[in-house]
Parts: structure tokens; sequence; C-alpha cells
């Protein structure tokens, strides 16, 4: 594509060009994924190495305890990784607090970065360890969001005791610009290295995860560990003219960006953006996507890759519904808050990776199991309280998920990693960043910097600043009912994106996170 270089946004970010290039939600992690491709590894290498990096250096919004899910994309076509954890074989179904043992699946992100290791690395599994180590053991700068997301997480972890004795000096969280060390995470990552994630499922460490459950109550056992396998799957997309959009299949939402686009694209409209022609489509779309998805997407043993509500058939009867008028959303159907790293790499093979791992809620469920640094996510909350929901609570079940990475294709192969991070902001971020990319011509920087707006229930919209104000006007005309945001928060998402041009790969990085895009 020949992409309008322009910045039309406010904006304190520039896309990187370079030959191998690491965007990620934290710039140390950054530096740690480019390290890698400097010491002769490839993109996966990379992205591994800024995932591990990220739980010491971001802990706020995922650990050691997160699940993960990958797109990797090469000369031989996509793979799909889904490293997320069932519930544990004990989970009875009841109620499902938001922290304490009850919301606590089995962690895949371990699995996830051996997987995508053995199957793709170029660097030896130890050496990936290395930044994420000397970041925990000699200590990282604070940034200033990480220092935000680390004081909330004082409040809402209170009564946590190991919490607090691994994430506060005395019940103080670090400020911006604070050296702080993780020792225990320095200790854990060291022997998830040396023993490549056995000790972590079947070893040592796995029995420290058993014995935190039982003495606290907790359902997690060493059986739930041993027995949990990350899987390869195929993405599933959407053809957008001569591009596709693909998604990873269920368990995860991007089931509900595919639909939206493919909605979208039969309305016969201009989709050119910043119209309010285009966000009122935009906005109808995703709502009708997110019914969809939060009535079929469940374990993929039970609902499978849920392909059947991509056929045209399909999408069809949902354009036919939408009017110049708003619509009522049920807000039940948006997917709960949650707190994500998403990174994206590329190198000068044209290998690219979409990556994204979380524990949910901040720091997840508050068990953080003692003297390890093991930060165990909540990502039980995905299930849904109707027990005749495809995706009730129940024992050894993979919960509905909001991490989502992405990948866009064209007839020469994969063309961009990317990915919006934030709970329910997923889908709908992937759905506008793509428009514009596509649609728009804009290029990645410029399609990350943009005014986004998202659903928040019945015919509420939340939306930046930014657009022109006949946007505002034409969206309530058809009534919307806007809650215009003050600044560009993180409340919209943060992207990041590495796209590959004919001769190298542009990286760029939202400013709405204290991410970084970097190259050689």
């Amino acid at each position: 594509m020949s992409f309008d270089w322009s910045l039309p946004y406010p904006s304190r970010r520039e896309a990187v060009i370079a030959n191998n290039v690491v965007a990620t939600s934290q710039p140390l992690a950054a530096q740690a994924g480019l390290e890698m491709l400097r010491r002769g590894g490839n993109a996966v290498d990379a992205a591994i190495a800024g995932a591990i990096a990220l739980t010491v250096v971001e802990p706020c919004a995922n650990g050691i305890g997160s699940d993960a899910f990958a797109i990797v994309g090469d000369q031989n076509g996509l793979h799909g990784l889904n490293a997320s954890g069932k519930s544990p074989a004990l989970c009875n179904g009841g109620e499902i607090t938001s922290t304490g043992w009850s919301p606590v699946t089995t962690p895949g992100a371990v699995s996830g970065w051996v997987a995508l290791s053995e199957k793709f690395g170029a660097l030896d599994f130890k050496t990936l360890f290395e930044p994420a180590l000397k970041y925990a053991n000699d200590g990282f700068h604070v940034s200033r969001q990480t220092a935000a997301g680390w004081a909330r997480g004082v409040t809402r972890y209170k009564g946590f005791t190991s919490w607090q004795e691994t994430f506060t000096t005395n019940g103080i969280p670090p400020s911006v610009g604070d050296l702080v060390t993780l020792p225990d995470h320095g200790q854990t990552l060291q022997e998830i290295a040396d023993t490549r994630g056995e000790s972590f499922y079947c070893g040592r460490l796995a029995k420290c995860m058993h014995d935190a459950a039982l003495h606290e109550g907790g359902f997690l056992r060493s059986d739930d560990l041993a027995s949990h396998n990350c899987e390869w799957v195929d993405p599933i997309g959407v053809h957008c003219g001569e591009h596709t959009l693909y998604e990873l299949p269920p368990n995860g939402q991007g089931i509900a960006a595919l639909i939206a686009i493919g909605i979208l694209q039969l309305l016969d409209k201009d989709l050119s953006c910043d119209t309010s022609d285009t966000l009122h489509l935009q906005i109808e779309s995703m709502k009708r996507a997110f019914a969809d998805a939060h009535a079929f997407v469940a374990d993929p043993e039970i609902s499978g890759t849920c392909e059947d509500l991509l056929e045209v058939e399909r999408l069809k009867q949902h354009a036919a519904t939408i009017s110049e008028t708003a619509s009522d959303c049920d807000q039940t159907t948006l997917p709960r808050y949650s707190s994500t790293v998403y990174l994206a790499a590329g190198d000068a093979s044209g290998r690219l990776v979409s990556f994204i791992q979380s524990n949910f809620e901040g720091f997840g469920s508050g068990i953080v199991v003692p003297n390890t640094g093991i930060a165990l996510q909540n990502r039980g909350l995905g299930f849904s309280s109707n027990p005749n929901h495809p995706n009730c609570a129940g024992p050894s079940k993979r919960p509905f998920h909001t991490i989502i990475p992405a990948m866009l294709c064209d007839n020469d192969g994969p063309r961009m990693a990317f990915g919006v991070m934030g709970g329910p902001m997923q889908p709908q971020g992937h759905l506008q960043v793509t428009c514009r990319i596509l649609f728009a011509n804009q290029n990645p920087q410029a399609a990350l910097d943009a005014p986004r707006w998202k659903l928040l229930g019945g015919r509420k919209v939340a939306i930046e600043q930014g657009f022109p104000e006949e946007v505002y006007a034409g969206l309530r005309e058809r009534g919307h009912v806007l809650e215009i945001a003050k600044e560009h928060t993180v409340a919209f998402g943060g992207g990041q994106t590495v796209y590959r041009l004919r001769d190298g790969l542009v990286g760029a990085s939202d400013q709405r996170r204290d991410g970084q895009a970097v190259g050689f």
C-alpha cells in the first residue's frame, strides 16, 4: 500500500521504520526484544523475551501466572497459539469473586513461551530470559502508567499478605522513576528457564502453587498444572478487499471483530473514517458482533470455532437490521474491563508475531504464591453466571477470553501484526484500526493516534475528542448518547503494530500507553 504519511491527530509518537522492529506497551520490554534481534534471534525470540520482561517491568497488567495467545506469520502461512488454561478440575461452578482463589485458572503463558521457542526460536531458551532477569535482580525504573496501575493495586489487594510483601515496601507502592527489584520473580524465571517450564507445570514451582491453594482453600492442584497443554490452532479470517483480517478462534473474542467488519462491508457505504456516517455503521455493526460473541463463545471443546457466525447470510441478516437510528446494546454482552500487555515484532526475513498476555484485572486475583512472584490471574471471571450458557463455569473448562492478537494479510502473505489492549475495547479497537488502514489509507502510527469510540451499553457511546465537530452532532442526531472523554487515555485501549513494507518494517506504538516501537 502507499500510505498517507501525515499525522493528522495530536501525537507524541513517530513510526519507526527499520529491518527489524519490536513494539510493546513498556519501553524496557521493547528493548529486551530488540536485544534478541541484535544477537541473531528472530521475531519470535524477540516476542518471547519481551513477554517475559513484561512480567517484571509491567506487573500491573500481566504476570508469570498469566495466559497468552499468539499469531505467527511467515512464508509458511499463519500459526495460531492458544496458551490459555482451564479451570481447576475441582471447580464446582459456584460463585466466582473478582479476587481470591475462586477466579484462578491454570496459568498458560509459560507453556506458550516454551511452545513458541521450540517451534520457531533461533536462540537458546535461557537466553530469552536474560533481560528480564537483569531487570528483576538488578532493578528497573518504574514508568508512569505502570506506577499508576501499581498504586491501584495497593487498595485492591489490601488484604493479600503475599501480594503486599512482593509488590510493596511496607504497603507503599513504587512511584514513577523508582528503582525496583523483584528477586522472587528473578528466582522463578531462572527456574523456568533452566527447566524449560517443567518446574512450573510438573516440578517445584507446581508444588508451590498446589500447596498454596491447598493451604488457602483454593481449587488449583498439581494435576491441573501437569495436564495443561497449550494448543496450535488455525486462525480464522474475513476478507477485506485484497486483504484478510485474521483472529484466533474461541475461547477468545476475536470473532467479534471479524463479525463487525464482515457486517460493515455488506452495508455498501463509503467507509472513509472521521465521518458520522462511518462511525454510526461501525458502532451498530459492533453491537451485533458483541451480541453474537457473548451468546456463543466458550471453551472451544464446546463452542468450536464459531466460524458459522461469519457466514454471509448471517452477516446479511445483521446488516439488514441496521438503520439510520441508533439501536440499544445490552450491556451484559460487553466483556468486563481488563489490564493487558500486547506486543508485536517483525524481522528482516518477513516473519511477524502478534502476541498478547494478561492477568485479566490488574495484577489478577491478588493471589501471589509465597516467595515465587507468581501472581495468579483471575480469568475465571470470564465465565458466565448463567448455568445454561455454554460458557458457564465448571471443571476443566477454558473461560471466555478478552485478549486477542490480530494479523492482517494480503496476497503476499502476512502484512501487519497488531493488537489493541483493553478488555471490551479490544475487538472495537481492532475494527477501528483496521478500517483506518484499509479504508482510509492511514499509516499505522496515525491509525493508532486517531480518536476512538467504545460502547457503554444502551445507546451510550464513550468517544474521544479529536473528531470534527460535525461527527459528534451527526451521531447525536442518530440517537447515540455520547460521553466525550477529556483526554486520550488507556480507557480507549493501547495498541501496537508492526507493518511489513515492500522492503522493511514500520513499527508504531499507541500514545495511550507507556510503550515504544524500536528497531534497527
